[in-house]
């Protein structure tokens, strides 16, 4: 590690460990709820335990209802019809509800253009 990434390594070691955490709070959130993605949240939280603590990176993987949706994406990327449907269907209402806002043209036009970037991604992904 070179010098200058010290102080920085220093400060974002914490914060992406607690990210890890709200992230894993939010993903067994989205496993309960139908509407709220989980699955998402829990990749999110492995990459920040990678960066964070290899200790809790293998707690998630290694957990028995929690570790399997992370170690599915890592080993080919799959993401299961239903999930497709609800994350598409998810930003849709969401654009949708931005829509009926004040939102300036060029928010609803940022919010447009990354909304079909992210369904473009979530709709290619093979499935489970």
């Amino acid at each position: 590690m070179t010098e200058p990434d010290q102080p920085r390594r220093r400060w974002s070691r914490p914060l992406l460990f607690a990210l890890g955490w709200v992230c894993t709070a939010l993903g067994v959130i989205g496993l309960i709820l139908p509407l709220m993605p989980g699955t998402i949240f829990l990749i999110a939280a492995a990459w920040c335990f990678s960066q964070s603590s290899p200790r809790f990176e293998g707690w998630l993987l290694g957990h028995p209802r929690l570790g399997p949706h992370v170690l599915r994406w890592r080993q080919t990327g799959a993401i299961a019809r239903r999930a497709k449907y609800l994350a598409c269907g998810s930003m849709a209402l969401s654009f949708i509800l931005l829509t009926q806002t004040s939102a300036p043209p060029i928010a609803l036009a940022t919010a447009a253009l990354c909304l079909v970037g992210a369904g473009l991604y979530v709709s290619t992904r093979p499935e489970a």
